[in-house]
């Protein structure tokens, strides 16, 4: 049985080998473990029998703007509705917050889709959203693509 939840302290190694796992392969961005740990409270897992087999996080960047990120589900696992009930975990959340816009950067254009997101230009976005892209490593020729929701 699938079990949904906030993310422990104890979590935040399994949570690290998932995302980087895909981060390894050009898929989504990698985390650190000091990142995590520092962000720990953002995340929400998806777990089984005491195993992480999918994660996601929201991170509140102002007063109406969050974005949803490092969304990953262990590849055995895909295509079981894990994925989109984290994002809908994560948007409950955000609704809970009163926080009327989300924004993802993406490589997975049609799962997002899928979940009401529209395609935007990252040049739309305020510029607080790229903050923390400075110490990525793909800056500054980034390659995600920004979709944003609206909940209101």
């Amino acid at each position: 049985m699938i079990v949904y939840r906030r993310a422990r302290l104890s979590d935040v190694e399994e949570i690290l080998k998932l995302i980087n796992k895909y981060a390894e392969k050009g898929l989504m961005l990698p985390r650190t473990r000091s990142t995590l740990y520092e962000g720990v409270r953002e995340f929400v897992v998806a777990a089984e029998n005491d195993q992480i087999i999918g994660t996601g996080s929201l991170h509140i960047v102002w007063d109406n703007l969050a974005e949803i990120r490092a969304l990953a589900v262990d590849q055995s696992y895909q295509s079981q509705g894990i994925g989109r009930k984290l994002v809908e975990i994560l948007l409950q959340e955000a609704l809970e917050l009163h926080c009327p816009q989300i924004f993802t950067l993406t490589y997975q254009l049609e799962f997002f889709r899928h979940l009401g997101f529209t395609l935007v230009d990252k040049e739309q976005m305020p510029q607080k959203v790229w903050k923390e892209c400075i110490n990525c490593i793909k800056f500054p020729n980034c390659d995600e693509n920004a979709m944003i929701l609206n909940l209101e």
